[in-house]
């Protein structure tokens, strides 16, 4: 069984092969991409089994994202190709003020999720079940899905991480706070980005406190260049950012999440997990794509460790 097990949707992603707006491209490079299963393959490449439970279309994009998952090791046991819905797609552009999104998810396969749609054994020798504020946002069933695979793992003893990766164009703030409010006291990781906390709380410190009081145990909070910040059991840990030359911003806050639950794997202190999880950001945000540039475990150690490599 993984080791760690990751559950929610992944898409089709369309991406131009240079910087500008879509209405000027003339090809589109054909990609996947999802914050859960980013996470997996970032495990995956540090050398920890990791499984990807999902919901695609019985169409060719949907055997397009379970190939390429396959093709990084990983364990796709209870992803399925379902009849009703589609595979989901989005597409993305670069702008001079960031990257922008356009989805087309609507009705999606991994929309119809609901309770019990895998066999919660699979969950039994795992140390990690990691979701996203994304799964929940798709539909209610969704939501109900969400809810009734952190009670299976609390149940079955499984430490729990939710991102909160809150996407405005799924579901306001408030419905957004509702769910954690209903979710957080299962959750022993969260993660959230400060620009999600001001979103959702009005502030980082407001957020944290909320959090806290709605039962979190360990607050990781993402700051982009300026590094991280954690809250575990009432004291405050912060760690820099790694220097590098960003390419693409998108998949960082998933191979932070990765990075951390890596380390935690490892037994490592808070302020090396903390280190690994920014080193990580770093490797995601150097290249094109969600998780195309993220590295393997010695690749990572030797970044940590400032050894050298000519490449040639």
């Amino acid at each position: 069984m993984p080791t760690v097990v990751t559950t929610g949707e992944t898409m089709v992603l369309l991406v131009p092969p240079r910087p500008g707006r879509l209405r000027h491209q003339t090809t589109l490079e054909l990609r996947i991409g999802g914050a859960e299963s980013n996470v997996a393959i970032a495990l995956a490449r540090l050398g920890i089994s990791a499984g990807w439970v999902g919901w695609v279309g019985e169409d060719e994009l949907g055997e397009l994202v379970l190939s390429r998952l396959r093709a990084e090791g990983i364990d796709l046991s209870f992803a399925r190709k379902v009849a009703q819905g589609f595979t989901g797609i989005y597409v993305r552009e670069m702008t001079p003020t960031g990257p922008r999104v356009y989805y087309y998810r609507k009705g999606s396969a991994a929309s119809l999720l609901h309770p019990g749609a895998f066999d919660p054994s699979y969950l039994e020798g795992a140390y990690f079940l990691h979701l996203t504020g994304i799964t929940p946002a798709l539909s209610s069933s969704a939501q109900a899905y969400t809810l009734w695979a952190l009670e299976e793992a609390k149940r079955l003893g499984v430490r729990t991480s939710l991102d909160v990766n809150y996407r405005s164009k799924l579901w306001p703030p408030e419905s957004m706070k509702v769910f954690l409010r209903e979710t957080i006291a299962l959750t022993d990781v969260v993660f959230a980005s400060e620009e999600e906390l001001a979103v959702l709380f009005g502030s980082e410190r407001e957020g944290l406190s909320l959090l806290a009081q709605w039962g979190a145990r360990e607050i990781l909070v993402k700051r982009g260049s300026r590094g991280a910040l954690a809250w575990v059991a009432g004291e405050v840990w912060e760690s820099p950012a790694f220097f590098c030359q960003e390419v693409d911003p998108v998949g960082a806050g998933d191979a932070f999440a990765a990075g951390y639950l890596a380390a935690a794997l490892w037994g490592l202190p808070l302020e090396e997990r903390l280190r690994i999880a920014n080193a990580m950001g770093a490797w995601a945000v150097s290249a094109w794509g969600d998780y195309e540039g993220l590295p393997s475990r010695e690749e990572l150690f030797a970044f940590l460790e400032n050894r050298r490599d000519l490449g040639r």
